[in-house]
């Protein structure tokens, strides 16, 4: 995979609209879950290749620092043969002096070769650079994404387990008359009532009884009387 697509792909996975792919969806709550794992899986997938790619930047670093101080111990040789070579030269040692020259030239030469492949690599790190970061950004935002996803999907499977639970609900009120315990209990207080009513009654009935036999005691009492004050009056004639 190369870097211009990795970035492309991030970049595209990171720009998706989660709402727009919902609406479009059948179901939403499958879709969220593939989408998740697609994401997981674009995710581990984009690392790899990030990391490779930040592996050969740093790679293209330490050779350029090599480079850098290569040129700069070359340029040290460079200065140390030309300063013997100047000595043996004062010295009157001019062969020895052209030898230290030569090693100098030598030196010289290293230098500015290092000095040419620093520079070369130069706008390749600095492009190498910007991808990383390009890529690194994508990463966040295809990670800040995924958890959107996660909390999406999380709020979804709440909410259908909600609706559930008042659909059963509301099920279980329209079947109220049949499944409510409280009609059983009108039932039994009705029989309750009527048997409290036929108690009533018998006690109704019982006080009448009694009272008739009160009465009945009543009226032998005034006949009693009557036969007495009767006979009262036949003993003073």
């Amino acid at each position: 995979m190369t870097k211009q697509s990795i970035l492309g792909r991030v970049t595209q996975l990171a720009k998706a609209n989660i709402n727009a792919l919902l609406d479009q969806a059948e179901d939403p709550q499958k879709m969220l879950d593939q989408l998740i794992r697609d994401y997981t899986s674009n995710i581990a997938e984009a690392e790899e290749a990030v990391a490779a790619t930040i592996g050969n930047l740093r790679l293209l670093e330490q050779d350029h620092r090599e480079d850098v101080d290569a040129a700069h111990e070359w340029g040290g040789k460079a200065l140390a043969a030309s300063r013997k070579a100047d000595e043996l030269r004062t010295g009157g040692s001019a062969a020895d002096a052209d030898k230290f020259d030569a090693l100098a030239k030598v030196a010289l030469q290293r230098q500015l070769q290092s000095e040419k492949e620093a520079k070369t690599a130069e706008p390749t790190i600095a492009a190498q650079t910007e991808v990383v970061a390009g890529l690194k950004d994508g990463l966040t935002r295809m990670k800040a994404k995924l958890g959107e996803l996660t909390a999406k999907r999380d709020e979804l499977v709440a909410r259908a387990k909600s609706a559930q639970a008042q659909n059963s609900m509301m099920d279980a009120v329209k079947n109220i008359n049949v499944l409510d315990p409280t009609s059983e209990l009108s039932r039994f207080e009705d029989k309750v009532r009527r048997e409290e009513a036929r108690a009533m009654g018998k006690q109704e009935l019982a006080a009448s009884s009694l009272d008739a036999q009160f009465e009945q005691l009543d009226s032998l009492g005034d006949d009693a009387e009557i036969a007495a004050r009767l006979a009262a009056l036949k003993s003073t004639s």
